[in-house]
C-alpha cells in the first residue's frame, strides 16, 4: 500500500514543478502597465524570463520590486532578458511591463517566473538511511529532473518566439529589398525611354515653311 502512495505522491511532487514554471503571453497596451507578484519565503529562489514577441521596435520597460517597495532590478526598453535572484525578504515581489513610452503600438510578452522554495533548495541536506533515504533520494532527483525539464521548455519557447521574430524581419527585408529593385527598375525604364525621346528630338529635321 505505500509503493502506490509513494507513487502518487512522487508524481504530485513533479507536477508541483512544472506548476511553478509556466509561460504565458501577455499583450500590454501602449501607456499601459501590467504587473504580476509571487508570495514567497526568504531564501526561496525567482527567475524572471521574458521576451517581446511582437509590436512596434519589440522593447519594454521591465522592473522587479520587493515586498518593501524596493526596486530590484529595472530594464528599460528591453526585447528579451533573464533574471535570477534569492528572496532576502518574506512577502510578494513583483516585477511589472511597462509600455508607457509607446503612443499607439500594444506589446506582445512571452514571460515567466520560476519560483523554487527553500524546502526544494534545502532538501539535499537531509541524508536518512535506509527505504526513507532512497525514497527521499528519488524524489529530488524527480525534483531536479523536472526543473531541467521545465528550464528545457522555457528555452524552446524562448528561441521558437526569437526564430518568429527573425524571421519577421527577414520577411520584411525581403520586401524591401524587392520593392526597391521594382523602383529601381521603374526609374531606369523611365530614363532609357526619356533619353530615347530624347535623342529622337534632337535628330529630328525642322523644315521652315
Amino acid at each position: 500500500m505505500q509503493k502506490p502512495l509513494l507513487y502518487v505522491t512522487q508524481f504530485l511532487t513533479l507536477f508541483s514543478v512544472f506548476q511553478q514554471g509556466l509561460s504565458y503571453f501577455l499583450t500590454v497596451d501602449a501607456h499601459a502597465e501590467e504587473c504580476f507578484f509571487d508570495k514567497v519565503e526568504v531564501g526561496s529562489k525567482l527567475g524572471l524570463m521574458y521576451e517581446i514577441s511582437e509590436g512596434g521596435f519589440l522593447d519594454i520597460d521591465v522592473k522587479i520590486i520587493d515586498p518593501d517597495g524596493e526596486l530590484i532590478y529595472e530594464g528599460l526598453r528591453e526585447s528579451s532578458g533573464k533574471y535570477t535572484f534569492a528572496a532576502t525578504k518574506k512577502g510578494a515581489y513583483t516585477y511589472c511591463f511597462s509600455n508607457q513610452m509607446s503612443t499607439m503600438t500594444p506589446k506582445v510578452v512571452l514571460f515567466s517566473m520560476e519560483v523554487t522554495e527553500p524546502e526544494k533548495v534545502e532538501l539535499e541536506k537531509d541524508s536518512p538511511t535506509g527505504e526513507e533515504g532512497e525514497h527521499k533520494k528519488l524524489e529530488t532527483m524527480l525534483r531536479n529532473l523536472g526543473s531541467a525539464l521545465t528550464s528545457v521548455k522555457h528555452e524552446q519557447e524562448y528561441m521558437n518566439v526569437r526564430d518568429r521574430n527573425h524571421r519577421a524581419i527577414n520577411e520584411s527585408t525581403n520586401k524591401r529589398v524587392v520593392m526597391w529593385s521594382f523602383f529601381e527598375s521603374f526609374v531606369l525604364l523611365s530614363m532609357t525611354v526619356g533619353q530615347v525621346y530624347y535623342l529622337k528630338r534632337f535628330f529630328e529635321v525642322r523644315r521652315v515653311v
